[in-house]
């Protein structure tokens, strides 16, 4: 089983980083493609643009989002199964750019790859 790890895009890339996967729909303000260092854009993963604005990073919606995030990821398995492919036997680091570092989509899907 490969090795996940869950990062902020604002931290620089570091060596133990493995595969640098950005999880996010939308590109993350203030960083280049270079200074991203990224292997994947796994974007057709990230929670759909309607939830994201739903949940909006409030603590108290946490509960649902996971929920509602879990039930969009079940019609995305195509691209689960291609993002387990591309991870299979490395070291991965998921990127998101939330300000929120342990109230986010990164970290379902990190619990969702390790299943």
């Amino acid at each position: 089983m490969p090795v996940i790890q869950v990062k902020r895009i604002y931290e620089p890339p570091a060596r133990g980083d493995g595969l640098r996967i950005l999880v996010d729909r939308i590109w993350p303000r203030g960083i280049s493609k270079e200074k991203a260092a990224l292997d994947f854009w796994a974007k057709d993963v990230a929670p759909s643009t309607d939830l994201r604005k739903w949940f909006h990073h409030d603590p108290e919606r946490w509960a649902e989002f996971r929920t509602r995030y879990l039930a969009e990821l079940k019609a995305h398995r195509a691209e689960l199964d291609e993002l387990r492919a591309k991870i299979a036997g490395h070291r991965a680091t998921l990127l998101y750019a939330a300000a929120n570092i342990t109230q986010n989509h990164a970290h379902v899907l990190k619990d969702v790859l390790e299943r």
